[in-house]
């Protein structure tokens, strides 16, 4: 199911008045993807990822590990429990959110073993899981797809939902509004993260959200489009991974009034424009080259099987770096 095959999202954006959605001085939550670093071409950097982590708790944002900017597609298992593990232990009781990620190809049924044993294994490392799409969970109805959700629900304490453009993975799906206020009505969903890149739909979210669950976040993905924080949005952003502190500090911005907030979200919405532009799953690429610059990580391959950016692109992105570094 696609946003093409639902006419009520172009109606919805012809009434909507993103204007009236704006909330200055509020407080942003704010997730950030991690990027899971390497030592070289196939072996995991685990101390560096540790510190990752580690300096993303210590801005004040929450960790997403297995994520697409962890390489959820491409890693094993061993590798998915070691992360966990390690995270667990650096949150010390504190909040963190783990992919639960079931690979399938199209056409396959609806696996909810996989999902429930996915959740299981995140709760069992105290983090709350967010739920992948997947071939067997996007297709169908939207009946269908809203009773796959209720199952997976009542299969877990917690767990955030997750839209995602097929321009970000094949199996992805963006919701019709019914489906999505329908998703909103199930009561231990405690948001869900918007990856569409697209604004009008995700300010038709945050309305809805707005009248009938003001508790549900809206966790924009939009990585071209970070100041959707202006309107109600908070974020889950694999660009975050790439200066947690500079994100933080952004957040602080908006919530403190300051008006040196929009230079700072302009210098990383250029930052977002660059890393995320075709092929777009390469910005995690750019993250390590950009993290390997500053500093935080000794290498910038990434994991096999991963889209690679040109050599160029380190030249852009430290200047980025350098005027980054004024702001923190």
């Amino acid at each position: 199911m696609t946003t093409q095959d639902h006419p009520n999202h172009e109606t919805a954006s012809m009434r909507l008045d993103p204007h009236s959605l704006r909330r200055p001085k509020r407080a942003i939550t704010g997730m950030s993807a991690i990027l899971l670093p390497m030592q070289d071409e196939t072996r995991i950097d685990w101390s560096g990822f540790q510190e990752h982590v580690q300096n993303t708790f210590d801005c004040g944002l929450i960790p997403a590990i297995n994520m697409d900017t962890g390489y959820a597609n491409l890693i094993d298992e061993a590798t998915r429990q070691q992360a966990l593990q390690l995270t667990q232990e650096i949150a010390d009781g504190r909040t963190f959110l783990s992919g639960a990620f079931v690979g399938d190809r199209a056409n396959d049924a609806f696996n909810l073993p996989a999902y429930r044993s996915a959740m299981d294994e995140i709760a069992s490392h105290d983090g709350t899981p967010i739920i992948f799409q997947s071939y067997g969970l996007t297709q169908g109805t939207t009946t269908e797809i809203i009773e796959r959700y209720h199952a997976i629900s009542q299969a877990c304490e917690s767990f955030y939902a997750f839209e995602l453009g097929t321009m970000f993975a094949p199996f992805g799906s963006v919701y019709s509004l019914t489906a999505y206020n329908a998703l909103m009505q199930i009561p231990n969903c405690l948001g869900a993260k918007h990856s569409s890149l697209s604004r009008e739909l995700e300010w038709q979210r945050l309305e809805l959200r707005n009248q009938q669950r003001p508790d549900f976040l809206v966790l924009t993905g939009n990585d071209l489009a970070i100041d959707m924080v202006m309107y109600g949005s908070d974020y889950l952003l694999g660009l975050s991974t790439f200066s947690p502190e500079a994100f933080a500090r952004r957040d602080r911005m908006w919530l403190e009034g300051d008006h040196h907030f929009y230079e700072l979200n302009d210098l990383l919405q250029y930052l977002g424009a660059f890393a995320f532009r075709p092929t777009v799953p390469a910005y995690k690429h750019n993250a390590a080259m950009f993290l390997k610059l500053r500093g935080k990580i000794v290498c910038d391959a990434t994991y096999p099987g991963a889209d690679q950016r040109p050599a160029s692109d380190r030249e852009v992105l430290a200047a980025i770096a350098d005027q980054l570094a004024t702001f923190l």
